[in-house]
């Protein structure tokens, strides 16, 4: 169930998203040690956003999972990250947040009941 929600303002095309998402996908996975078929990736460009009082290419993230975060891994994930929206989308590393969320299983949905 490991989830990554990933906005950002610089218009995404389709073959970019297809490719952001893969990689985001596979990274995610493989960082925090769960299966990838587990985890789901959604990503919004285009979106209005200013960082630093500029409107330079910036982005916001969220991850959530049950267990796997903390703050090595947590560190590993950010920097892996940003390294595929610098790659993708021109976003500095310096202009992207990212936060964290270590969940428990009753606060996670799926399949019409919880984890």
């Amino acid at each position: 169930m490991p989830t990554l929600n990933l906005s950002t303002n610089v218009p995404v095309d389709a073959v970019a998203a297809s490719d952001i998402l893969k990689d985001c996908s596979r990274t995610l996975a493989k960082i925090i040690g769960k299966p990838e078929s587990y985890v789901m990736i959604s990503l919004n460009g285009g979106v209005p956003m200013a960082f630093a009082g500029s409107e330079e290419p910036a982005a916001y993230g969220e991850a959530i999972s049950i267990g796997g975060l903390g703050p090595s891994v947590n560190g590993k994930l950010s920097s892996a990250l940003a390294e595929i929206l610098q790659t993708k989308l021109s976003v500095d590393s310096s202009r992207f947040y990212i936060k964290f969320y270590d969940v428990q299983r009753s606060y996670f949905g799926f399949n019409g009941s919880t984890f």
